[in-house]
């Protein structure tokens, strides 16, 4: 009989102290690119009266939909008894944590004046989505801390019930916290692009593609460091089936929420701006997010192969589908606000405030290292966080 055990991470290879270099920058022109825009404006970014959500805006929301999905290996685990991935439970659980607290430094280092954030923590308007979204994000962090400690804790541990009590209750929370980030678009009925309950599941497939991406990045790269892999064959087998399916889900949601649009008559316009007459973003949706995104890793794992060559395409596939969920996002959310606001259905209106007439929208340089900052920050956490903690499986014999 073999007994589970963990450990943090002893050593870094060479490879892995450049990628640490490059996410320590990466963070830093992140940081300084906060303190620029702070200083100078949002002037010189790429936002304007007309796209008030930018590129920044488009990591914090891919970043927190992500956090949520990582958490489903240790979900599996737990909540469904799925034993095989009882040993990434607890890299699960840190790798959601990190995720959301880029993704959320991201979102307030955007905020224009980031001191702000305590009025929205101190002052609350229920009738807005962004106040539940305070408890929701700050809730998870707190429950997932919880799950953690249950599942590390001897003591806490050997409890009959607790772990998988926490377990459901994350697992609930996190469905709760995704719901509500995709609500965030799907109640806003002035902007004709986002007006859709679909949005909800859609945002809850793509946590759980996105956030298994991640895992499997993650994987890969600890398990280079730690000097054996860390994968093993059932479980990479089976990362490669839930990849799969989640990612022919996020393409369902994705069709239906656009084929329940075209049906609408009042949204035709905004769909043919989406998907054929709107420059940058049908090209974007389709060869971005449908074909780089999703069919091509798909049809990198779809293949009967070996387990050798499976374990190969796992992280090209999982890094696929991560470019085509950045694609997906930037579609809907600045492609949601480029599209003009119908203030009076049946006419035209023009006016010197750009009414009526599609925004124009150009990323600037700040807006892409804040984002590329989040990331890194996540990245980082995850790293620091199994160097200190025994997070890590490790198999031994169990001794007499």
């Amino acid at each position: 009989m073999a007994k589970l055990r963990f450990q943090h991470l002893e050593r870094h290879s060479p490879a892995s102290w450049v990628i640490i270099g490059l996410q320590t920058v990466l963070l830093a022109l992140g940081l300084g690119a906060a303190l620029y825009m702070e200083e100078r404006g949002h002037a010189v970014s790429g936002m304007s009266n007309q796209i008030v959500w930018g590129l920044p805006h488009v990591f914090a929301v891919f970043l927190i939909v992500a956090a949520s999905g990582a958490l489903n290996v240790a979900s599996m685990s737990s909540v469904f008894n799925r034993t095989i991935y009882k040993p990434y439970a607890r890299l699960s659980g840190i790798l959601a944590i990190a995720l959301l607290i880029g993704g959320l430094a991201v979102l307030v280092l955007d905020l224009g004046r980031p001191g702000r954030i305590f009025v929205a923590m101190t002052t609350y308007n229920f009738k807005s989505i962004f106040a539940w979204n305070i408890y929701l994000y700050s809730g998870f962090i707190l429950i997932v801390s919880a799950y953690l400690f249950a599942m590390m804790d001897r003591e806490a541990s050997q409890s009959a019930g607790l772990g998988k009590t926490m377990g459901w209750i994350a697992f609930a929370w996190r469905l709760i916290l995704t719901t509500g980030t995709g609500s965030i678009f799907g109640f806003l009925v002035a902007r004709e692009a986002y007006d859709s309950a679909l949005l909800a599941p859609l945002f809850i497939a793509a946590s759980f593609l996105y956030g298994l991406a991640f895992m499997v990045l993650v994987l890969g790269a600890t398990s280079r460091d730690a000097g054996r892999d860390l994968l093993s064959d059932d479980v990479a087998q089976s990362f490669r089936g839930l990849l799969s399916i989640f990612a022919l889900a996020v393409l369902y949601f994705t069709i239906v929420h656009h084929l329940t649009k075209l049906y609408a008559s009042g949204h035709l316009g905004v769909e043919l701006f989406l998907l054929r007459d709107g420059g940058v973003y049908p090209l974007l949706f389709w060869i971005g997010q449908i074909v780089g995104g999703t069919l091509l890793p798909l049809g990198l794992l779809a293949p009967a192969r070996d387990i050798a060559s499976a374990r190969r395409v796992l992280p090209f596939a999982s890094a696929l589908f991560l470019i085509g969920g950045l694609v997906q996002f930037y579609v809907i959310i600045i492609g949601g606000q480029a599209y003009p606001l119908k203030l009076f259905p049946g006419f035209e209106a023009s006016s010197s405030f750009l009414d009526g007439a599609v925004a124009h929208y150009q990323p600037s340089l700040p807006e892409l290292l804040l984002g590329l900052g989040g990331i890194s920050l996540a990245m980082l956490l995850t790293t620091l966080a199994l160097r200190l903690m025994p997070f890590l499986p490790q198999l031994r014999p169990a001794e007499e």
